[in-house]
């Protein structure tokens, strides 16, 4: 299959968008298939894509205000032009908001199938940022993603979602984990004494630094006896996290295998965003063998099972993040116990698995517009 992929982010960002799409050209390779990216161009510029495993095509670009490292792209005709030139059997649309809308607009005019694959809660986005348009970004998610053949949603909570707001033909596609870079034999002493000199339990956080991370509601752990709080990250939010999560590390952005090796040098992962539709951080910290503490919303539920791989705690709640912490800190067996689980419980998530998932429902799209056309 020739397919494209229009993306709102692609590496070198770094969110699970842009990982996801990735590792979706990526397969698409493995497997004999034929990708190519339509992404919004980066500071940098339109320079060459070294580490893509296909050609990416980059579309002109400006920073979102308020939060230059995430780019919204300009309106363009290079998204056609590249269907077009690509000679796309199917077009996928990963995360469609603004570049995603010129995508699925292109393949309609060109009469090309085209799967939507949901991936941020922009109505959450919308109560945090503006405090009102939940109801707009409904219907522009409706619109878009009305117009696909097919829908993935990365979690139940999301396709419940999607569902009760009136989106048709949707299906459930998780995301993958990659369990030989994440794994639990990756603990490194050296990194444990670096951030927590005095032998402290160290509780992380990774992800961006934003208003709707609500990473604010660590502050309770920071002041637990005998715990180091380590944040991962960045991102607009993190000047007044340094002022709200006193004794906290910061690490900044880390990626790759010393990413990895942070994972598997925690004692507790906490997430702490309610607006997750899959959150592949937990993902992440669960193949690296860490017991996880996450709010019951959105994705997380789906992936941390409440007292067997982890803690789900109220949405919002400081007080309850800080207890769920206290209690795994005070019991080094459960946390062995919840990590190992979690371990097991991911191990058959590869890209792989879950790439031939998406493949099979390209295939099924395809025989269906086959049979539509006979």
């Amino acid at each position: 299959m020739r397919v494209v992929i229009v993306t709102e982010s692609f590496p070198p960002d770094v969110n699970g968008v842009a990982h996801c799409a990735l590792q979706t050209a990526r397969h698409l390779v493995d497997r004999g298939h034929v990708p190519l990216v339509v992404a919004p161009a980066t500071a940098a510029g339109n320079g060459p894509d070294a580490s893509a495993p296909c050609p990416v095509v980059r579309v002109p670009s400006l920073p979102l205000p308020g939060y230059p490292q995430v780019r919204v792209a300009l309106p363009s005709r290079r998204v056609a032009a590249a269907i077009t030139e690509h000679r796309a059997d199917i077009v996928h649309l990963a995360s469609p908001f603004v570049l995603g809308v010129r995508g699925m607009a292109a393949a309609a005019r060109l009469g090309i199938p085209a799967v939507a694959v949901y991936q941020t809660d922009l109505a959450g986005y919308a109560r945090t940022y503006v405090h009102t348009g939940e109801a707009a970004a409904w219907r522009r998610i409706r619109s878009v993603h009305a117009a696909a053949d097919l829908t993935l949603a990365p979690s139940s909570a999301a396709l419940n979602d999607l569902e009760a707001h009136g989106v048709p033909r949707v299906r459930l596609w998780q995301r993958g984990v990659d369990t030989v870079r994440f794994r639990p034999d990756l603990r490194d002493e050296s990194i444990r004494r670096e951030l927590a000199p005095n032998g402290e339990l160290i509780v992380g956080y990774v992800g961006r630094l934003a208003p709707e991370k609500q990473v604010e509601l660590l502050a309770g752990v920071c002041g637990l006896d005998g715990v180091r709080v380590v944040v991962v990250g960045d991102g607009p939010s993190e000047p007044g996290l340094r002022e709200h999560l006193p004794g906290a590390v910061f690490l900044g952005r880390r990626t790759g295998d010393e990413l990895a090796r942070i994972f598997a040098s925690l004692d507790v992962f906490a997430h702490t965003g309610p607006f997750e539709t899959f959150c592949q951080t937990v993902q992440e910290a669960m193949a690296s063998g860490v017991p996880v503490v996450a709010p019951a919303a959105g994705g997380p539920l789906d992936l941390v099972a409440h007292g067997r791989t982890g803690l789900l705690v109220p949405p919002r709640d400081a007080d309850a993040v800080r207890d769920a912490v206290w209690s795994l800190a005070a019991d080094p067996a459960l946390r062995a116990t919840y990590g190992a689980a979690g371990r097991a419980t991911v191990e058959g998530r590869t890209w792989a698995a879950v790439g031939d998932q998406l493949i099979g429902h390209y295939a099924d799209i395809l025989t269906a517009r086959t049979a539509v056309a006979a």
